[in-house]
């Protein structure tokens, strides 16, 4: 048996607790790359949106896949589910040696090693592609084993193409089939028995034979199902059609149904997916787009009479704990949300540099224009980490697929953190952007401001100065703004120094909240030409360039208020030293106030929590450093 790679367990009692005990049922499917661990959630949520019973996910997967996936249902926590990862690298040598032309290559083969991938005691499994819709409960499909002869095998819905009649274009030459062949986009797999009759040496047979005289694959594996079904018909149980109705070209899967309520499973196998034709296909990409912007924090719900936790024994025990009395309880509560996390939603390409430096920031729907902008600005690698619900998030992959400037930018990664509760959990946010950033070193910014030109070749050759390899140093990038929305953005310091008395340009908050960034000293900023040392005060939070390694954002605080502070004075207490860079700079773009700045405004509760959660973050600052965090203390009386 395949290596498996993790196991994840959302559900913390066996199935047979269940009410009637519903069956676990087991779907396995091939996913590689980042657009197919996009389409796959699309499937879960599919299958998950109609199911009542208990699930047991198999993934083979590449290394983006899994790291994609594994991170997702770690923190979807779904109840009665159940995910296991297998390495499809170990795989890919029992495939490797087939020729094939399929948009799908080498994994498009994998699904062939299943009886060897999975674990050997495994006895049955739905294999599904990727581009699958479930309209149905997947437990009807399940329940089609039991009409399996004893010696059927293979569950299989016919092709509805002529492509295995061989008359779709001159000289057309199609792999052997039986009859229209089969589609393998669902297949039920008996594994118990396919192991039994050598099913590995058998489909290698198969393929050896007819590679003698086709060459290649056009159809990856689902040609080489056909060729050994053609051989051994009475191993196939033909499926009703409407299990696998398949929207590709010169689909005839119109002639399946008379009423598109009779539908169970869609088939989007078309390069052209949803643009494909069909006199349905209205009505089919609705169902597809449903689920797609589904919110999938609802699928959290537990099954009937499957009572389990899906939480982890201490998040539960936490939850447990907090009073609901307490003023600050709604607080208390995000910081214990679970959001689901979705990293490297787009295709993110990145070769290692030694001493490489990734801009750092997070943002919602509402900031979406200053990604062009940044690219612009900034040519080196970038985190993003963008809070937004389902549906916005395929509003922003629609964005970014439309965008020249986006689309051609491969070491963006975008980590998306889907929407739950009633604040934005910036600091959360932030650590997702930071734990995901694949550089030694990162900057830490707000996706508000706009980086001087050049700024990433300055910070490489700072980080390399300033020893920061071997020192604890926060390199401190000096931040301005601008009020107006067009700006002629300055190309030097000399340029920014003279907008700066002209009026064009400000120090940051200089109006609103002097204490944030006095400490950077403008003043001899001015005129410096090597970097300085500055002392940290009292609610400076300036934009820093760190070590990777560096402490994550207190995750306590949500919305407005101390959420950069807060990492400021930790990273004093672990004794970094604070160093202005005097030839960086930074712009602030204007924009409308957030939701949370009004609320912090408008609510003197909101306020009196964040004044409470400040003085328990003292505490816990004394507690962890002791001494060294005793002067934050004083600080924070002498307020």
């Amino acid at each position: 048996m395949l290596k498996v790679c993790r196991v994840f367990r959302a559900v913390m009692t066996s199935s047979s607790s269940c009410v009637l005990s519903p069956q676990l049922i087991h779907v396995a499917c091939v996913c590689a790359g980042h657009n197919a661990s996009r389409d796959v959630v699309t499937l879960v949520k599919s299958v998950l949106f109609h199911r009542k019973n208990p699930l047991h996910f198999h993934f083979i997967t590449d290394t983006v896949a899994n790291r994609i996936l594994s991170s997702l249902f770690q923190s979807w926590m779904v109840p009665s589910v159940q995910v296991s990862f297998y390495d499809a690298d170990e795989l890919k040598s029992e495939v490797a040696w087939i020729p094939n032309k399929h948009y799908s290559g080498i994994y498009g083969l994998m699904k062939l090693t299943l009886t060897k991938a999975l674990p050997s005691d495994l006895s049955k499994v739905i294999v599904l592609d990727t581009d699958i819709t479930f309209a149905t409960d997947i437990a009807e499909l399940w329940g089609i084993f039991r009409k399996f002869t004893d010696k059927q095998v293979i569950g299989l819905v016919e092709n509805q193409s002529d492509w295995y009649l061989g008359n779709l274009w001159k000289n057309h030459k199609p792999w052997p089939a039986l009859g229209r062949g089969f589609n393998t986009g669902v297949i039920l797999l008996y594994l118990e028995r396919l192991r039994r009759i050598g099913w590995e040496q058998m489909w290698r047979l198969t393929a050896e034979r007819e590679l003698m005289s086709m060459l290649s694959t056009s159809l990856a594996d689902q040609d080489i199902f056909n060729a050994f079904i053609k051989q051994n018909p009475v191993l196939v149980h033909q499926l009703p059609c409407f299990w696998n109705v398949q929207l590709s070209d010169h689909t005839r899967s119109e002639q399946c149904y008379t009423e598109v309520s009779d539908l169970k499973v869609i088939h989007w196998n078309s390069p052209k997916k949803l643009r494909v034709k069909n006199k349905h296909v209205e009505f089919f990409r609705n169902l597809y787009l449903t689920f797609l912007e589904y919110d999938g924090n609802l699928l959290r719900r537990e099954l009937f009479g499957c009572p389990s936790q899906a939480s982890p024994e201490s998040l539960q025990a936490a939850l447990e704990e907090l009073d609901e009395d307490d003023q600050c309880y709604d607080f208390r509560r995000e910081r214990l949300t679970v959001h689901r996390v979705h990293l490297y939603f787009l295709q993110y390409e990145y070769t290692p540099i030694e001493g490489d430096i990734t801009l750092v920031a997070q943002l919602s729907m509402d900031r979406l224009q200053m990604l062009e902008a940044i690219c612009k600005h900034w040519e080196g690698p970038i985190s993003l980490a963008l809070y937004m619900s389902d549906a916005e998030a395929q509003q922003f992959l629609r964005y970014a697929q439309a965008s020249e400037v986006l689309k051609n930018r491969k070491n963006v990664g975008y980590h998306i953190v889907y929407k739950e509760g009633q604040f934005y959990p910036v600091n959360l946010v932030r650590n997702v952007a930071l734990k995901n950033a694949n550089t030694p070193y990162v900057f830490l910014t707000d996706v508000d401001f706009l980086p001087m030109y050049g700024l990433y070749d300055y910070l490489r050759k700072s980080v390399v100065q300033m020893d920061m390899a071997h020192t604890k140093k926060a390199l401190v990038v000096p931040a301005f703004e601008t009020l107006r929305y067009r700006l002629s953005f300055p190309k030097s310091k000399a340029e920014l120094l003279s907008m700066l008395d002209m009026g064009t340009l400000y120090t940051f908050r200089y109006h609103v909240w002097p204490k944030g960034h006095a400490p950077t000293n403008y003043a001899k900023w001015r005129t410096a030409t090597t970097p300085y040392r500055v002392e940290w005060e009292p609610d400076f939070e300036p934009y820093v360039v760190v070590r990777r390694d560096c402490p994550e954002y207190d995750q306590r605080f949500v919305g407005f208020g101390w959420n950069k502070v807060s990492h400021i004075m930790e990273l004093d207490a672990q004794e970094y030293e604070l160093m202005v860079l005097p030839n960086a700079f930074m712009i602030h773009m204007p924009h409308a106030p957030s939701f949370d700045i009004s609320k912090f405004r408008s609510s003197s509760g909101y306020r009196n929590c964040l004044s409470t959660l400040k003085d328990e973050f003292h505490q816990d600052l004394s507690r962890k450093y002791g001494s060294a965090a005793l002067k934050y203390l004083t600080a924070q009386r002498n307020i």
